[in-house]
């Protein structure tokens, strides 16, 4: 088993650590990403990456690769499967910014700023691109506000203030609505068509427990998850039932940095963390009794704390890992 794993594992290196990560959505693209430097100073960089299907080495276009002001806090390319819309790439991080990528370079398409009244920013932790509505996408930030933003016009569509501290991530459920996480503790449900109300779905219960990541799951949005900063557990939720999760995920050694699930299945999800571990558990058993917690069904050592996970949307037998300088991609 170990041998058969170790031959479906390829490992970029880059020049500095890495942190932001993450997958085209386009079929014309395979086994393309994008991964953005960690470097405690202005000066970081983008580049994408492409394995040859022939070597079975990553490699990095000199012409895709860009300076980014900042580390970026999230990467994303447009949800757009069937090529039928221009190949743009976002990042969050002092600002939101569209990039275009082309064969001969990336070019800065549009600086978006969520602060209306100053040209004073405040940072964005994340960011969601919405996949069924490509043109709408929303982002967090440490101003305790989600921002909903028409990228195609470069304007704000719906700025509201999420939660009581910083917000620290936000996903998509559909067209019209998204949920965000919060160092105030609280996971929240916001549908555009009322924009005055907002659902809490779950509390970590202290005052000074805050929520790290949040994932939607793709096949069954009655499901999300989230992490609880500075523990081991992942704590699943189910949005009929709020306030008690159907499953707390508690097999990591360290804390939990990243989740992702499944593109394709209702019932699998992925975790990794300090614990340089990436797990993938099947949830299909949530809300049945199980005496000794629930086990993941499969377990991948990196070579240190895994800071990032992407799962991707196209080849749904492969995850990426970020740790140290390495981005790497599994089949799972």
């Amino acid at each position: 088993m170990a041998e058969r794993k170790r031959s479906e594992i390829y490992t970029y290196e880059a020049d500095n650590m890495v942190y932001a990560m993450n997958w085209s959505n386009r079929r014309d693209s395979r086994f393309r990403l994008a991964v953005g430097s960690f470097i405690e100073s202005y000066n970081n960089y983008m580049e994408i990456i492409t394995l040859d299907d022939e070597t079975g080495k990553f490699s990095a276009d000199p012409m895709l690769r860009f300076t980014h002001p900042y580390p970026a806090t999230k990467v994303m390319f447009i949800p757009d499967k069937d090529c039928s819309r221009p190949d743009l790439l976002a990042t969050t991080g002092d600002y939101l910014r569209i990039w275009h990528v082309g064969e001969d370079g990336v070019k800065l398409q549009k600086l978006l700023n969520n602060n209306k009244t100053t040209d004073f920013c405040a940072p964005l932790t994340s960011f969601d691109w919405n996949e069924t509505d490509p043109k709408r996408l929303g982002t967090s930030s440490i101003d305790t506000t989600c921002t909903i933003w028409d990228i195609e016009r470069g304007i704000i569509d719906t700025q509201l203030i999420a939660h009581d501290r910083e917000v620290y991530d936000i996903a998509w459920g559909g067209v019209g609505v998204f949920a965000s996480v919060s160092a105030d503790g609280s996971v929240r449900v916001f549908d555009l068509r009322d924009k005055e109300h907002s659902t809490i779905i779950y509390e970590a219960g202290e005052s000074d427990t805050a929520l790290l990541r949040l994932g939607w799951n793709k096949q069954d949005p009655r499901y999300m998850a989230t992490l609880i900063m500075d523990t081991c557990k992942v704590v699943v939720l189910d949005i009929r039932f709020p306030t008690l999760p159907v499953a707390e995920l508690q097999r990591h050694q360290a804390p939990v940095n990243a989740l992702a699930w499944a593109p394709h299945s209702s019932c699998h999800i992925c975790t990794a963390g300090d614990d340089a571990q990436a797990l993938i558990w099947d949830l299909s058993s949530m809300g049945k009794p199980l005496e000794s917690g629930l086990d993941p069904i499969l377990a991948y050592a990196a070579g240190s704390a895994v800071n990032q996970l992407q799962w991707s949307m196209l080849h749904h037998d492969w995850v990426a890992i970020c740790f140290n300088n390495k981005a790497q991609i599994l089949r799972v």
